[in-house]
């Protein structure tokens, strides 16, 4: 046999032998295979539906008051003996029924205050790691060697846009918890009140009536309770989805280490390193990623037509406004000079010059609109800081002197209490609007998109529609 035909055989019996084919699963369990060769991924594993998981437990409200009536006492000295044993207990404490709930709840085996939560192991989620995590399940937000500039201008847009989504989830996400902590102490303040009617019933001192009152306030924060609980777990799951995480166990662990609060509003307002209102615009406008390249697009276009054409396109239109509006206003006007309509470099230099003007008066509007979103957003979240919270604690410092020279009583301290909570949570709620504002000014800068109304959201998606695809 020649050489070359005994190098040649091993292939050719390689070619006519049966190709390899990896063992089917149920094989594979059957042989007992390395688990190595049956690992999952951990998409495969958030798609199967035989996947193991672990019911989320949500921490449970502060048990209610019984909403019973109380069966008084019919028996004269019963019912001095019941009054004298409460009152001995309230005198036991220098502010009265507040401090002794107050310490009944702290002794052992008092149950722990709805919201608690263990401390964070390990380095906080913040924004930035946020970030970097939701990316690993992004590939397609990243650039690639080769791109040209109108698909990494494509990629980049999208990237803004995530990263928007992801920053605005994190910020409701912190402020969830902020908001449920409030609803927490509010609710406690009123089963505190509700508690102290119940033992005044029965003592004597209070009526059905007076009591029934006191359990109203408590159901509606009780109520309130549950609505923060509700959209804590929203703002949760969105930013799980976010994040990648399908495990409820696994989201769990990975939002405790968010911070305990959003980041105090600054004192002065800036729109950015080197920028003033009076170049706002203009910023907005550099940072697009396409809006460059389209200016380009038509800029060459029109240099490419003579004068006159451009001329006599824009009489044919003023032509047709002319005959059609004045007539027909509801009516689209029409052209009807086919020399110019069988014009395709002009139809097209037109619609890129069209194009380009809806954008970028887009580009300006969303720049005004959304700068005077964040400077309104700065100025009620200083309000609500600086002056609403601080007289409302002041007020209550008020109550509590009023009290303790027993001009007030304890249901009055109680109330105002909860005034100053709900103060408190506006201005939390302030913090967290004026961080979302301040969320979507940078993105604009960096080149996103700002949502407008009216005009200006339909000339952006005019902008949109009429983009030149030839």
């Amino acid at each position: 046999m020649p050489v070359s035909r005994r190098l040649l055989a091993p292939v050719r019996a390689l070619r006519g032998a049966p190709r390899f084919r990896p063992a089917p699963l149920w094989l594979a369990l059957a042989l007992n295979l390395p688990a190595v060769a049956l690992a999952q991924s951990p998409g495969q594993r958030a798609a199967d539906p035989s996947t193991p998981v672990q019911p989320l437990s949500l921490p449970a409200a502060p048990a209610a008051t019984s909403s019973e009536a109380i069966e008084l006492p019919t028996d004269i000295e019963r019912a001095r003996a019941i009054w004298r044993r409460a009152n001995e207990r309230v005198a036991e404490f220098p502010r009265g029924h507040a401090d002794l709930l107050r310490w009944e709840a702290a002794q052992p085996g008092a149950p722990a205050p709805a919201g608690a939560t263990a401390g964070q192991n390990g380095p906080a989620l913040d924004m930035a790691q946020a970030l970097r995590l939701s990316l690993r399940q992004r590939p397609d937000l990243f650039g690639r060697v080769g791109m040209n500039e109108r698909e990494r201008g494509s990629v980049q847009i999208a990237y803004l846009a995530h990263a928007r989504e992801l920053r605005r989830a994190w910020i409701d996400a912190v402020a969830a918890r902020e908001r449920l902590q409030v609803a927490t102490e509010v609710l406690e303040a009123a089963t505190t009140g509700t508690e102290l009617g119940r033992r005044m019933v029965t003592a004597g001192n209070w009526s059905q009536a007076r009591l029934l009152r006191e359990q109203l306030v408590e159901t509606g924060a009780r109520q309130a309770w549950a609505d923060a609980q509700q959209a804590q777990a929203q703002a949760d799951e969105q930013l799980g989805r976010l994040l990648g995480h399908w495990d409820a166990q696994a989201l769990a662990s990975a939002l405790a280490a968010l911070p305990r609060e959003l980041p105090a509003v600054p004192a002065q307002l800036s729109p950015g390193e080197g920028l003033t209102p009076a170049n706002l615009e203009a910023a907005v406008l550099r940072s697009h990623p396409t809006l460059a390249w389209q200016r380009q697009d038509a800029q060459r276009r029109l240099a490419a037509l003579g004068g006159d054409r451009l001329a006599a396109w824009s009489r044919a239109v003023d032509g047709a406004l002319d005959a059609s509006l004045s007539a027909q206003p509801w009516t689209a006007p029409e052209m009807s000079d086919r020399r110019l309509l069988n014009d395709h470099a002009l139809e097209r230099a037109v619609e890129a010059e069209a194009a380009l003007q809806a954008q970028a008066g887009a580009r300006r509007a969303m720049a005004r609109s959304a700068w005077r979103q964040l400077e309104a957003r700065h100025a009620a979240a200083r309000l609500a800081q600086d002056e609403v919270l601080r007289l409302q604690t002041a007020l209550e410092q008020e109550t509590l002197l009023r009290y303790n020279g027993m001009l007030q009583s304890t249901w009055d301290l109680l109330a105002q209490a909860r005034a100053r909570m709900g103060s408190l949570d506006d201005a939390q709620q302030a913090r967290r609007d004026f961080w979302l504002a301040q969320t979507d000014w940078q993105a604009l800068l960096a080149g996103g998109d700002f949502e407008l109304s009216g005009a200006a959201r339909g000339a952006r998606g005019g902008a949109a529609a009429a983009s030149p695809g030839h």
